[in-house]
């Protein structure tokens, strides 16, 4: 709050959250996931009961309150974001009652996203979830996403889907540039959710280790975050506890430094159907580092093009051990030599403030 400026007009309106009671994260939230529990039972009653989403019983609340609000008070345009994606039935309903542009900014897939399966939703459920979708996606004025491969998806459905990836703030920077770690390190800050766990990554190291009596010496592993407990089992069975560390969320700003400090920044795609539009906001954050970035994940998606064209890192495929094998060597080599670097470009385009800039565009473009 204390960013926002102070001549921008902020309102509240408290709402009574039945869901905090079933969903409550403290209780029920399973390790290494977004948006899950480890209940089957109220993930069941979270897919069918609560759609599309568990702050459904915000939005009747929330429109009669606009409604009112909108009465008395001129805006140029409504912009509805999610998830949760029970926001934009917000937005629906006041596109029905007042001629206000309407935009409808999807920062994740709806029904394609990659855990909706974890729901058990029930047939009647998955079309109520769709038909859902569908109006929204069949009303706004324009409708914004993150990535072409996503913006292609729902371009089935919207006339007028445009692309602003996630980015990187200011607070990306670091004051004094924090020193390389000693040991050739490979981090990976974040969530870890069990669809991204790199099984033959893991595999390929334990075997350069056994190879490589210097690369055994030299090699650390860094996870920061709230990483699935089966890496640390992995970890266990591959013989490389020695080598690894965990660490639990720490504050932004120490996990900024640990990414500047990084020999190798670790980024990991879920290994799902229709993940080529995934691009997770840690990539941005990455960037900013300018570390060199070793990705697993596909190797046609839009992660590969944002890499190629920043010259940021690499990506392989999920099952590449060979160039896995290749690229580690080559990262290890260059560590060893002192010349492990990277020579990124074009990453300006990622910074929030110019994302921004062209959110102002697309906003002039849809109140014209």
């Amino acid at each position: 709050m204390n960013e926002i400026p102070t001549e921008v007009v902020v309102v509240k309106h408290p709402v009574k959250d039945v869901s905090s009671i079933l969903f409550s994260k403290k209780k029920t939230s399973k390790k290494g996931t977004s948006n899950l529990t480890n209940n089957k039972f109220l993930s069941f009653i979270r897919g069918n009961f609560f759609i599309p989403d568990a702050k459904i019983s915000w939005v009747d609340s929330a429109v009669g309150f606009l409604k009112n609000f909108l009465q008395e008070n001129r805006v140029d345009a409504i912009i509805s974001t999610g998830p949760p994606h029970s926001m934009h039935l917000i937005g629906l309903a006041l596109k029905n009652s007042f001629d206000i542009p309407w935009v409808a900014d999807f920062r994740d897939p709806w029904t394609d996203l990659y855990y909706a399966k974890d729901f058990y939703q029930l047939p009647f459920a998955r079309n109520k979830n769709q038909k859902l979708e569908e109006k929204v996606l069949s009303n706004a004025d324009l409708v914004l996403t993150v990535s072409d491969h996503i913006k292609h998806k729902l371009g089935q459905t919207s006339k007028n889907v445009q692309v602003i990836t996630n980015g990187f703030d200011d607070e990306t920077n670091v004051a004094e540039k924090p020193t390389l770690e000693a040991d050739f390190t490979i981090s990976y800050i974040g969530l870890l959710p069990k669809s991204s766990v790199p099984h033959r990554l893991f595999e390929v190291i334990q075997e350069l280790k056994g190879e490589n009596e210097s690369f055994k010496k030299d090699l650390k592993l860094k996870f920061m975050g709230d990483i699935n407990d089966e890496v640390k089992e992995i970890v266990g069975n591959q013989g490389l506890t020695e080598q690894t560390e965990f660490h639990d969320y720490v504050p932004h700003k120490e996990a900024i430094n640990a990414q500047h400090s990084a020999q190798v920044l670790l980024l990991l795609i879920p290994n799902v159907a229709h993940n080529e539009g995934i691009l997770t906001g840690k990539l941005f954050e990455y960037l900013a580092a300018k570390r060199p970035i070793l990705a697993i994940g596909p190797t046609d998606g839009d992660l590969a093009k944002v890499l190629r064209e920043t010259n940021a890192g690499v990506v392989i495929d999920f099952d590449d051990a060979e160039k896995m094998k290749s690229s580690l060597i080559g990262f290890y080599e260059q560590f060893k030599a002192g010349e492990l670097e990277v020579q990124s470009k074009n990453i300006d385009q990622f910074h929030r403030k110019n994302l921004t800039s062209k959110l102002v565009e697309v906003l002039k473009e849809v109140t014209a």
